[in-house]
């Protein structure tokens, strides 16, 4: 008998395989090395058969593999695995924790990324840590000047400004070794602002270019990086039955606490990508800004909730709603309608 579902347990070189057959018995244990696991693979299951991974580093990549062999991926997210880890940790444990998880009929599943997808998050991801390490830079100027008398400006902007300035003064106290260190410092932080430039007309551009990404912009609050990290992440949000399981995702619905009958519910629960969630909410935070001066209904209803809970709170709920529209728009192929948009 041939194996039906079988768990992959990955890594670098060696990978575990756990299957088993159509009557849940084990008929696939082995060790499969990374040239050659998946001619391996399909000599050894039955054809058509469900493949689970974690859905950790290469997981997307091998996945797409697997699909071209017409067989049935599904990633799980680590954390629902550990539950299933019987004994010890190892790879043939883990392989096996794979396979009985992916079994579970109420088990979530991370839906498998294209190479589109990849790249756009590829980009965000870069356009981050070059955002992150700018910031670094500048704080580090700000904490080196400061052992010379020199207040560095909070601005970023004002930061760019007085450096030339520094550089040029001769009375500064600024000996030529620590100017020579300085103008260094100074080009550091040009290279990382042109770099990040390019990544962002980069990411607007293909907003621009995708069709799907421009029907997201017509919301509001979203620009050229959220509508793209959004298609980066949920691609055509077919992976959630509704807008609120899209919108759990993201940790942006509450948490609950509740027990004995009683319903407890607490903030958010900040779960799934943070990152695409803070340009949700940022994005919230700017058409709260302009809610005031409009007079639709969307408006009208943030600007209540703002006065009868925290502006932050309302945010948030803005954020939420945008999420659940988005999923809409995504499953159906539509544009944004404002007049369904309401509180």
């Amino acid at each position: 008998m041939k194996a039906t579902r079988i768990g992959i347990d990955l890594a670098k070189r060696v990978f575990q395989a756990h299957g088993v057959d159509r009557d849940e018995r084990p008929v696939l244990r082995r060790r499969l090395n990374r040239d050659s696991w998946i001619d391996d693979l399909v000599a050894a299951v039955a054809p058509g058969s469900e493949i689970g991974m974690e859905a950790c580093t290469g997981a997307h990549h091998w996945a797409r593999a697997l699909q071209r062999y017409g067989f049935t991926v599904k990633l799980i997210a680590p954390q629902f695995v550990k539950p299933y880890v019987k004994g010890n940790k190892n790879d043939a444990n883990d392989a096996e924790a794979i396979c009985e998880a992916m079994s579970r009929k109420s088990m979530h599943f991370v839906a498998v990324k294209t190479i589109e997808q990849q790249d756009i998050q590829a980009m965000h991801r870069v356009r981050t840590q070059l955002v992150e390490a700018r910031t670094a830079k500048a704080n580090q100027i700000r904490g080196l000047v400061a052992e010379y008398g020199l207040i560095a400006p909070k601005s970023l902007a004002q930061l760019r400004a007085a450096l030339p300035v520094w550089l040029e003064d001769a009375g500064n106290g600024l000996t030529a070794d620590f100017r020579w260190l300085l103008h260094d410092l100074w080009r550091d932080l040009q290279v990382l602002d042109e770099r990040i430039d390019v990544l962002s007309r980069k990411i607007e551009l293909l907003a621009r270019s995708n069709p799907v990404a421009k029907r997201l912009m017509q919301l509001r609050g979203v620009g050229p990086m959220t509508a793209t990290a959004l298609l980066a992440m949920v691609g055509d949000g077919a992976q959630f039955e509704n807008g609120r399981q899209m919108s759990a995702s993201l940790g942006i619905t509450p948490g609950q606490h509740s027990s004995g009958g009683k319903e407890r519910l607490l903030g958010i629960t900040k779960r799934g990508n943070s990152y695409l969630r803070s340009l949700l909410i940022h994005g919230a935070r700017a058409v709260l800004r302009q809610a005031k001066t409009k007079d639709d209904r969307l408006s009208r209803w943030v600007t209540v909730l703002a006065q009868r809970r925290h502006p932050n709170v309302a945010a948030v709920a803005l954020a939420n709603k945008t999420v659940r529209i988005a999923w809409a728009m995504l499953r159906t192929g539509s544009d944004y309608e404002p007049v369904r948009a309401t509180g």
